[in-house]
């Protein structure tokens, strides 16, 4: 059965019964009648009933709408679509594509409406450019006229003290560029929500997965070369390229990146490239000593810079600061001023400060785990991630290489994981309490803090049978709620004092990265029921959400109560579009194409039909 409709005039029609809240979508807070009358191509009256097939109905035409369709033809295929096929299809067929951006004209023109950050906005946007890249200098140079921006070439030499020079200058830095058929283009990479336009460092790595999952291998292969061209001429992968963000990296993935895109594309010549360019970041990131590692041989997050990190809105850090204020005798503004010019020095401050940016090099910004502590833990995530790194290097040139690469056999990285393997368990192993613990090296203890990423050694294959038991037992007691794996325990949690700021990265909230790396570790342990059960649990919170929330595909969940209304720091990217959502969010997309792979068809069965996790799982 096809209908033949005009969309503007069933849009508005529909909405005007349906959205008695009027936000322009149909949810189920909505008090209409559920029930919509339209007209098949054979003349026939056809009821849409309810929630979900309403807002499919909405969402149709608005896709119509958008393809400057004056008149629609819409399946009844499509408005009664089962609910994972549709989420699967929409993330595949279009949130991929709303998320794809590009360095040349195209994505400067977005990047010079983007006010996620009022005070970081310009009349001219800078665009930054690499000493050593001329054919993107003269490119951007070539946009002057045509758009308003500036391009600036770095110096050779990019320190801390220059980076701070900079920060009243916010601009963008480039990635990568090539030449095709005389025309330059940007290599596209996708970015992690609609509101974003620039390409970050970890979510990266899981946008990748997805993608991989939906056989645009292409646009893995892209963020990979793009993860390269940073390391070449910003010298590591970037938080994000954005000017301030050129003292602090994130969690490395990029081994795991080329390796899982070799595996499709098979493309040695790409690998040997690529391999060559990760083993210096290694090098020259994560393994110099006194930086990010740290004299017992693990790593740390030690992001470099001066003063406030300026992405932070105006009176993010006003309660750290007013303490200080007041014993200046002036207030929280005027010490904010002097602080950053550097007329009030404060060594205690500055610390604080280190720690801060170190927070958010590791990804999990912000987390009372880490909070005024960071750069003086090894944590079990990084070194977890490293490990992963020496294990890629050592079967990669095992396998493809014969053994010897770049200077290295691959018995030296064999040598080199299992060293810390064994200093990992030495210092992060709690034989007590059945899981690894971030390891303070100043107090020089562990930290005993319940958190997800204590579970990443289960992904990197770095513990024993025996280990691997005991984590997945203590996993499933402590961290698993209804809707999957929470970012904190929720002991955890009441041990915060009264008042506490509520942490975007702490119970009761969930993550996409967490989930999928545990699911990896699972996989690969051979835990298969509790592998099913948690990506049953984290799909079907993903999938009641979508059907009773307008297709709603947020940055992160509450995954106590299973929604996705998170009370947090920065609230939750995502859920503020009008009519449909054109992206969904890019790791929790991903998370979702990589669930569906692991999970049994009977369960997806399941899923189709909205089973509660409850009825189908122990507690």
């Amino acid at each position: 059965m096809k209908f033949h409709l005009t969309p503007q005039d069933t849009i508005d029609k529909l909405l005007l019964l349906e959205d008695t809240d009027g936000d322009k979508k149909i949810t189920i807070e909505d008090k209409g009648p559920k029930s919509f009358s339209i007209v098949s191509t054979d003349g026939e009256r056809y009821m849409v009933k309810g929630t979900y097939h309403l807002s499919n109905l909405l969402q149709e035409l608005v896709i119509a709408k958008n393809d400057n369709q004056t008149h629609a033809s819409i399946g009844l295929d499509k408005i009664v679509e089962l609910p994972v096929n549709r989420v699967t299809r929409m993330i595949r067929d279009y949130y991929w594509n709303g998320l794809t951006r590009r360095m040349d004209k195209s994505g400067i023109e977005a990047l010079i409406s983007d006010t996620k950050n009022d005070a970081l906005t310009a009349d001219i946007l800078p665009v930054y450019v690499p000493h050593t890249d001329d054919l993107a200098f003269d490119y951007y140079k070539g946009l002057e006229t045509k758009l308003p921006i500036k391009a600036v070439k770095l110096p050779a030499e990019i320190s801390p003290v220059y980076v701070k020079s900079i920060n009243d200058q916010p601009g963008i830095l480039s990635l990568k560029l090539e030449v095709e058929n005389d025309e330059v283009k940007g290599v596209p990479f996708v970015v992690p929500g609609g509101r974003f336009n620039e390409m970050y460092g970890w979510d990266s790595y899981f946008e990748a997965v997805g993608l991989i999952c939906d056989g645009k291998v292409y646009l893995a292969k892209a963020m990979a070369d793009n993860f390269q061209y940073q390391i070449e001429h910003y010298g590591k992968i970037l938080n994000a390229n954005r000017s301030y963000y050129l003292t602090r990296t994130q969690p490395p993935f990029y081994s795991s990146l080329i390796s899982e895109v070799f595996e499709v594309t098979k493309d040695k010549d790409w690998l040997a490239s690529h391999l060559k360019t990760a083993i210096k970041e290694y090098e020259s990131v994560w393994m110099v000593e006194g930086n990010r590692l740290t004299a017992n041989g693990l790593n740390r997050y030690r992001a470099e810079g001066i003063g406030i990190p300026p992405e932070c809105e105006e009176g993010h850090f006003d309660a750290e600061l007013k303490k200080y204020a007041e014993n200046e005798g002036v207030s929280t503004r005027d010490f904010t001023k002097k602080y950053q010019d550097g007329s009030i020095k404060n060594e205690e401050l500055d610390r604080y400060f280190i720690h801060d940016r170190s927070l958010r090099e590791s990804g999990h910004d912000t987390s009372w785990r880490l909070d005024d502590v960071c750069a003086d833990l090894n944590t079990v995530a990084l070194n977890s991630l490293l490990y992963k790194y020496e294990s890629d290097f050592a079967h990669l040139i095992e396998l493809h290489f014969d053994g010897e690469f770049n200077g290295y056999h691959s018995t030296y990285w064999f040598q080199v994981m299992h060293a810390r393997a064994e200093r990992m368990h030495e210092l992060m192993w709690n034989e007590e309490h059945s899981q690894y613990f971030d390891y303070d090296f100043k107090k020089e203890k562990q930290t005993f803090f319940e958190s997800a990423s204590n579970y990443f050694p289960l992904w990197a294959g770095l513990v024993d049978a025996r280990e691997a038991y005991k984590i997945v037992a203590t996993l499933m007691q402590q961290l698993k709620e209804k809707g999957g794996i929470a970012g904190t325990s929720r002991s955890m949690n009441v041990k915060l004092p009264d008042g506490a700021m509520q942490r975007q990265w702490d119970y009761p909230n969930g993550w996409a990265p967490h989930q999928m790396l545990i699911w990896g570790g699972l996989k690969n342990y051979g835990f298969q029921d509790e592998l099913q059960e948690l990506v049953y649990r984290w799909l079907f919170m993903i999938t009641r959400n979508a059907v009773d929330y307008n297709g709603t595909i947020p940055e992160k969940y509450d995954v106590v109560e299973a929604t996705h209304k998170v009370f947090a720091e920065y609230g939750n990217v995502g859920t503020d579009f009008e009519y449909i959502t054109q992206e969904g969010f890019g790791w929790m997309n991903a998370s979702y194409q990589y669930g569906l792979q692991l999970l049994d068809e009977s369960l997806i069965d399941q899923l189709n039909q909205l089973e509660e996790p409850e009825t189908l799982f122990n507690s």
